[in-house]
């Protein structure tokens, strides 16, 4: 067929396909993945911005400790409880790892929208520690799912620190429209940002591959493997990395109460910064060492932060630990995963991922129900940090050696 020509004369070689919508952008199952991480990321640190100046943060401390913890552990024991028997049926379903990512982010959609009228009512409570525990169901089926978008295991650390990075742009590329929407309508209209925010996430969602991430029970030689020690020592640190994550967080959160509202922006910042830091470090330490060794120099970072800061307490102290320990959870996460890769190569890596994040999020939960039920003085609470860090890097450094009593953690 001739092609046609112009009325300048120009003709093309070949009538271009045209493309529409999602297709053109070509997008891979990951990047439609972290296309909808990118948006609950940042509802993530809208939704926090939005209670920075609601009843979550203006009652006494003290008075609102016990009804603190009412909500956390009725939010996150259905976690704890439920999940363990649900997970297989999702696992084997298919996309039912997937669905569950959508509903979460619909569910959290839906809560923001409750709260923008409950932001001086003790509504806001339970409502808050709901979206706490949709997003912690969130991860725990966004770890069964990023093998399934990913083409090799080699891929799967870079695209776990590739959604890290993204939680960490997340908080200072949402401070610009919560900024305006706050000057426009206060703290409900940051958080009707957020709702829209999570529909986006919810709606971008619906663009992963619908997977299945296990079609059937987990095998001998993968229930042997995840068994071993190395992975059994390198989960009990980084349990404990989330769980000093938890009693930070919540540390704070009391401390900060008492103090301007922009403190905890600073924190907030600092807090995206050491993930971002993490993130860009992570695959240079894992070139440089081995993963045990790269979990016992976090934790000692984090044992040296802790003092350090305890010393001078104050904004710059909550700040300066807050990045390091964002620092630490991130690069130790993604050592994590690459040692259960390397030791536990028949594992299906979305359920074995997916069972070890619920154990994380459980000490999580944990250890933010510390300073939620005793007040802990801040350089106290950091001094606090570093005997748990230092107890953990004890702890898989003795392991190591009663393992290979021949030899130190490989280099």
């Amino acid at each position: 067929m001739e092609p046609m020509s112009t009325p300048d004369g120009w003709q093309p070689l070949s009538k271009p396909a045209r493309r529409t919508g999602a297709e053109a952008f070509h997008l891979s199952p990951f990047a439609r993945l972290a296309r909808a991480h990118a948006f609950a990321a940042a509802g993530d640190a809208l939704v926090t911005i939005a209670l920075a100046n609601s009843l979550f943060f203006d009652l006494d401390p003290n008075d609102a400790r016990w009804k603190v913890f009412l909500y956390l552990a009725l939010t996150m024991a259905p976690l704890a409880i439920v999940a363990p028997f649900i997970g297989p049926v999702l696992d084997r379903s298919h996309g039912g790892r997937r669905w569950m990512i959508v509903g979460a982010h619909g569910a959290r959609a839906l809560v923001c929208f409750v709260m923008l009228n409950d932001l001086d009512s003790w509504l806001l409570f339970p409502e808050a520690f709901t979206v706490l525990a949709l997003g912690k169901s969130y991860g725990v089926a966004r770890s069964a799912v990023v093998p399934t978008v990913v083409r090799t295991d080699a891929e799967l650390v870079e695209a776990n620190s590739k959604l890290q990075l993204l939680s960490g742009l997340a908080a200072p590329l949402a401070a610009a429209p919560a900024g305006i929407a706050y000057a426009l309508a206060g703290s409900p209209g940051v958080m009707g940002v957020a709702m829209v925010a999570y529909l986006i996430a919810m709606l971008a969602a619906l663009r992963v591959p619908a997977t299945q991430v296990a079609e059937a029970p987990a095998s001998q030689a993968e229930t042997t493997e995840l068994r071993s020690l190395g992975v059994v020592l390198a989960s009990s640190g980084m349990a404990l990395i989330r769980g000093i994550v938890g009693f930070l967080t919540f540390l704070l959160l009391f401390d900060l109460r008492e103090e301007p509202t922009w403190h905890m922006g600073v924190v907030l910042g600092f807090t995206g910064l050491g993930v971002l830091v993490g993130s860009a470090v992570a695959p240079a330490l894992r070139r440089a060492m081995a993963e045990e060794r790269m979990l016992l120099t976090v934790l000692g970072a984090t044992v040296v932060a802790g003092v350090v800061t305890a010393r001078f307490g104050g904004l710059g102290g909550s700040a300066g630990l807050a990045a390091v320990v964002a620092v630490v959870s991130t690069s130790g996460k993604l050592a994590f995963d690459s040692l259960v890769q390397r030791d536990a190569p028949d594992a299906n890596r979305g359920r074995s991922f997916a069972r070890f994040e619920l154990r994380f999020q459980i000490a999580w939960v944990i250890g933010a129900i510390v300073p939620v039920l005793l007040s802990i003085p801040l350089r106290a609470g950091f001094l606090v940090v570093a005997a748990a860090a230092g107890f953990a890097a004890f702890s898989y450094l003795a392991g190591q050696r009663a393992a290979h009593p021949a030899r130190s953690v490989e280099a």
